[in-house]
């Protein structure tokens, strides 16, 4: 079981640090993507002489700081500091309906599903 837990915990690791990984790999792309539209933008507001071009850039300056965060920030710790605030003190938003998964649900699930069970 201490085995199963360490390689549970191993697997969770590797999980988040992929995501990282992938966040940062993501933010150089839509980095450069928001250089470039903002400098383009600009651009065209200063040409045409009308601000209203520039509104692309407030949704995409919210997806690049939530990158930034995601990546390089500490958005991953607040969230897990959130996450023990919900087990700490709303941990009955936490309950399954119905409850918890018995093995005797299981059966009946089991068996319904299998079309050469034969009750006896």
């Amino acid at each position: 079981l201490e085995r199963q837990l360490l390689m549970q915990n191993q697997m969770r690791e590797r999980q988040t640090a992929m995501q990282i990984a992938w966040t940062r790999e993501f933010l150089k792309y839509f980095g450069t993507f928001f250089g470039l539209a903002a400098v383009g933008l600009t651009a065209g507001a200063l040409k045409k002489k009308n601000p209203g071009v520039l509104l692309p850039i407030v949704p995409l300056s919210f997806i690049f700081a939530y990158q930034y965060d995601m990546g390089y920030g500490t958005l991953l710790q607040r969230i897990k500091g959130e996450a023990e605030n919900i087990l700490d003190t709303q941990s009955t938003l936490l309950e399954l309906p119905k409850g918890p998964l018995t093995y005797e649900d299981l059966e009946k699930i089991r068996r319904s599903q299998s079309k050469f069970f034969i009750e006896k």
